[in-house]
């Protein structure tokens, strides 16, 4: 079952195309029924996935732009996010539980028109090219380190960045 949800955002659009291309069950978090909750602070998530044969996958999808002109080394990815967003996922699989892991789907947007992918896949929507990085909650809480503390957001240090995103493509077969 999909639902509807008003507004999404290009990054969200392409991940949602990304998922209907490779055939995968999901439902997404219609935000405009979040009402019903307004007096919880904790942070929704952006789909539920259902590949095959695995865990339920509680997806958080989190917009970047890559400027580089080289995957090799997987450098120049900003994987920064907030307290709020790695909150909100704990909570929500406290709420599933084990059968469901959470992750943060890094979705870059490709700006540069020259870029060596360096053998990764690519996935073209609407006139731009995006990249679909996935990093497990509990990883990303192993190696987080505060990036603001103004705003309360935080980021993995490039080398555990490397060590621990994988391509959505396989976290989902």
């Amino acid at each position: 079952m999909i639902m509807k949800r008003h507004a999404l955002n290009h990054y969200e659009r392409a991940f949602q195309n990304f998922l209907i291309d490779n055939r995968i069950h999901y439902v997404m978090v219609d935000e405009h029924k979040r009402a019903a909750f307004s007096h919880s602070s904790i942070k929704s998530f952006d789909f539920l996935l259902y590949p095959p044969n695995q865990n339920v996958i509680i997806a958080e999808v989190k917009g970047r732009t890559f400027k580089g002109t080289s995957f090799l080394n997987l450098q120049g990815f900003d994987c920064w996010v907030t307290m709020d967003d790695v909150n909100g996922l704990s909570y929500w699989q406290d709420i599933f539980g084990r059968d469901h892991t959470p992750v943060f789907v890094f979705a870059y947007r490709i700006k540069n028109v020259d870029v060596d992918f360096d053998g990764r896949d690519v996935f073209d929507f609407d006139g731009n090219k995006y990249i679909f990085f996935a990093l497990v909650l509990s990883d990303y809480k192993a190696y987080m380190k505060l990036r603001s503390p103004k705003w309360r957001t935080v980021t993995l240090p490039a080398d555990e960045f490397r060590k621990h995103a994988v391509q959505m493509q396989e976290m989902l077969v």
